[in-house]
């Protein structure tokens, strides 16, 4: 069976977009079919229109990156979720995606599945292995298997090295660079080389 993943993130300013991006090429490279799904944004007019940063990326992905369904849970058989940290957690809007997700995941629909996270924040310690580990605990509740880059391969030490999952430490709204951006590539290569090995047993 073919690797069906989806790319699920949440994207204030579009630091974790970009690694959302690299994730679905290097995906796609080793032969998934890959789906990049924005969630809803969740914050007022007068929040985003405060950071001419966050409403440039509101105004820029509102028609050109879908929005993220509860289907996309059922077409997946493998799964990524990136948001940026909020307090060392996951951010709301991406938060409120998985908590509705009750019913499927009582039916079971994603157990058993490979899936893999990523982060952004502003600072080197702003609390990414943290966030990664929260948005972790619901695929634990989920009966997902998780794939984490680890130290698989020597090119995630250019990136610094997160055994968790690719992060970037922003600063003052720097995009990733690219060896970043090619451990992001990695990791996406990585779930959809689990997912391969695991078809027969994620088929839903």
């Amino acid at each position: 069976m073919n690797v069906r993943l989806a790319v699920i993130y949440y994207s204030a300013t579009g630091s974790v977009h970009r690694l959302a991006d690299a994730l679905a090429e290097g995906a796609t490279e080793a032969g998934a079919e890959v789906r990049v799904r924005r969630v809803p944004e969740l914050a007022g007019e007068e929040a985003i229109d405060a950071n001419p940063a966050w409403r440039s990326y509101v105004d820029a992905t509102r028609d050109s990156v879908s929005e993220a369904d509860l289907s996309d849970l059922e077409w997946a058989n493998a799964y990524a979720f990136g948001s940026p940290t909020r307090f060392g957690l996951p951010s709301a809007q991406l938060k409120q995606f998985m908590d509705r997700s009750g019913s499927l995941w009582f039916a079971g629909v994603m157990a058993d599945k490979p899936a893999t996270t990523f982060t952004s924040a502003q600072n080197d310690h702003g609390g990414q292995e943290s966030t990664i580990l929260a948005i972790n605990n619901v695929l634990y509740h989920w009966g997902c298997l998780i794939v984490a880059p680890g130290y698989t391969d020597p090119l995630l030490f250019a990136a610094g090295g997160n055994p968790y999952g690719t992060s970037w430490a922003s600063g003052d709204g720097q995009p990733p660079n690219d060896a970043v951006l090619t451990a992001a590539r990695y990791q996406g290569k990585r779930v959809t080389e689990v997912a391969a090995r695991l078809a027969p047993q994620t088929a839903h």
